[in-house]
């Protein structure tokens, strides 16, 4: 099993100039199975329904504490628990008491389907966009073989962690590529330089393991 390591490669506080910016680098790895999925940690009832209303197909999901229903039935715990699509979200205020932020989703859409829709409804809440399936090309003048299985693009929304836990007024893209640590030395790092240079980036901090 393998894991990835992703490098920021641009920052700013224009979400539209951040989402161009990350789509070069889609560009530049896209293949007809490439795929986007968009993701928000919204903290209000009122944020909730704002973007449910105009997500309705978005999967809306509430957090529970640990063991909190190790004694209930499956089909008597709150379906905000399992995830609720907008169109049928809980009406009762009440049904929110503890559960927030409330987490949406959208997963495996083609690319180009939700991101300059998602990038207006975002506003201040944490979240991101991330490509997968691309594929990175050879590298032979630094030795290294292509990329597909951790060939992806994030776009952080408000925030500079993949923890989505640290909010900021700003946006961050990030290139993927595979984690292979040697003395807590990133071998493939170069890579991600080489990478973020195609487009005309450069990797401008640390790596972030997921």
């Amino acid at each position: 099993m393998s894991n990835d390591v992703a490098y920021p490669v641009f920052r700013t506080s224009d979400p539209l100039l951040a989402l161009s910016t990350a789509r070069r680098l889609v560009k530049f790895g896209r293949t007809e199975f490439s795929e986007v999925c968009v993701y928000a940690k919204l903290p209000s009832v009122a944020e909730v329904r704002r973007v449910a209303k105009a997500l309705p197909q978005a999967w809306f999901r509430g957090q529970g504490k640990p063991g909190e229903f190790d004694a209930t039935p499956l089909d008597e715990e709150p379906a905000l628990m399992f995830g609720v699509q907008g169109s049928a979200l809980p009406a009762d205020p009440a049904v929110y008491e503890g559960r927030l932020p409330v987490d949406c989703e959208l997963d495996d859409l083609p690319v180009g389907s939700i991101e300059d829709v998602f990038i207006t409804l975002i506003g201040p809440n944490t979240g991101e966009i991330n490509w997968d399936s691309l594929s990175w090309p050879d590298a032979p003048e630094l030795g290294f073989f292509g990329e597909s299985k951790h060939a992806e693009v994030t776009l952080l929304l408000n925030t500079r962690t993949r923890e989505l836990d640290e909010p900021v007024e700003d946006h961050t893209v990030l290139v993927h590529v595979r984690s292979i640590s040697v003395d807590g030395h990133q071998l493939r790092e170069p890579y991600a330089h080489w990478l973020a240079q195609q487009v005309g980036l450069t990797v401008t901090g640390p790596g972030q393991r997921s």
